[in-house]
């Protein structure tokens, strides 16, 4: 059933626009490569004329992750992975991802599952991470630093949401001109994925529950439905051309997801290692120089941990992921005006994480700027009232006078 939501249209829009930025820097922010980004968005432009909603103001982003994912925010703004992307094998898959991620936005299936109320009890929860305040205290570290969790922000579908984006992704993708071979194509991709690779793309399956039903029911409309479009372009060779800058990446990008797997399980040494090699195939990778800054910070090498960071703000000065880093290392260091300065660039190229806050006003306490800091930490606990930073900042409100008990 098409256009059910709980929300109106420009409260989908709203929403859309307050947070997708941050699951985009979450996920190391949209790729440099121009060339890919724009034909990523010209395949997808290709399908709007043939959906259900062709006014609403759709962007297909391509971003620097490298697990596998897809997913849609429900004012259209659409994104894949460098992660899935060297999955598929022709256009016409590309053309059906996105179709799927356009029958989401299009059946209100992601504003049903992405309330307002929902995403900010989200975000407040991912953020309320206890740092234990103490530079040298990295228990929580990763959460911290990851900033946004990587699934926090995407909406689950049902089992049923997923049969109906099927369906709309395949009728746009096949009323653009593509065979719908690429469907079925990337239909068997992720059930081929989800047996033989298990762990290797949780948050896909996590948010996009695969079946076995689902890559069934793709080959029965190939053979019915969509029987005149079997023989309709698949696009491969065009896929592989506008690619092959990204494939020549592929033993680096290898090499990052087996290190964010290690880091995962808190094989910090083993992160490190791959890590390492994925740089020496690509040294200014942004998002292979901050997995590595993430992974010397967990060890308390801030030192190394800096360096990699202050790398990550130089290849890609415009993406706010770095600074926040940068931030950390320097805090460890007791450089807390330094420190201030990258949470502040951070806190400019994306507001609204009240970590930043927090973390500003942690390093003007450590300045000696006592009224400046409270003022950020009562900013603080008007959106986070639990946990450790909320302790620490509660308490040093206490101390200074600003809070009677």
């Amino acid at each position: 059933m098409l256009f059910r939501s709980l929300v109106s249209e420009s409260q989908e829009i709203q929403i859309d626009r307050q947070y997708s930025p941050k699951q985009f820097s979450s996920d190391y922010g949209l790729i440099q490569d121009a060339a890919l980004s724009r034909y990523v968005d010209g395949v997808g432009r290709r399908l709007i004329p043939f959906t259900h909603r062709p006014g609403m103001p759709y962007a297909f982003r391509t971003v620097n992750a490298v697990y596998v994912n897809a997913y849609a925010f429900p004012g259209g703004s659409i994104a894949v992975t460098r992660g899935i992307l060297l999955e598929l094998e022709n256009e016409a898959s590309l053309a059906a991802l996105l179709g799927h991620e356009l029958g989401h936005v299009n059946a209100r299936h992601t504003a049903e599952q992405m309330s307002k109320s929902q995403v900010t009890s989200a975000l407040l929860t991912g953020l309320q991470v206890a740092v234990g305040i103490g530079a040298s205290s990295y228990a929580d570290l990763a959460g911290q630093l990851g900033t946004i969790g990587a699934s926090l922000l995407l909406a689950s579908y049902s089992r049923d949401n997923e049969r109906e984006a099927d369906a709309l992704g395949n009728a746009y993708m096949v009323k653009a001109g593509y065979g719908t071979e690429g469907f079925v194509d990337l239909m068997g991709m992720l059930n081929s994925l989800s047996k033989a690779k298990p762990g290797y793309a949780d948050v896909l399956f996590s948010t996009h529950p695969m079946s076995d039903e689902r890559y069934r029911t793709a080959v029965t409309a190939a053979r019915t439905t969509y029987q005149a479009s079997r023989n309709a372009p698949l696009g491969r060779e065009r896929y592989m051309d506008e690619t092959a800058s990204l494939r020549r990446m592929k033993g680096a990008i290898d090499l990052l997801q087996k290190g964010e797997a290690a880091l995962s399980k808190k094989r910090y040494g083993e992160a490190e290692s791959f890590f390492g090699n994925a740089l020496r195939q690509a040294p200014r990778d942004y998002a292979a120089l901050v997995m590595m800054s993430k992974c010397l910070l967990l060890q308390e090498k801030s030192r190394e941990a800096l360096n990699y960071a202050d790398q990550a703000r130089a290849v890609y000065p415009g993406e706010a992921q770095a600074y926040y880093v940068s931030g950390f290392a320097r805090l460890d260091r007791k450089q807390f005006q330094e420190a201030y300065l990258a949470f502040d660039r951070y806190d400019q190229l994306l507001p609204g994480n009240p970590n930043a806050v927090f973390m500003k006003g942690y390093a003007l306490e450590g300045m000696g700027r006592k009224p400046d800091a409270a003022a950020h930490y009562q900013r603080y606990l008007q959106s986070v009232q639990k946990g450790a930073q909320a302790q620490h900042a509660y308490n040093r409100l206490v101390e200074w006078g600003y809070i009677r008990k």
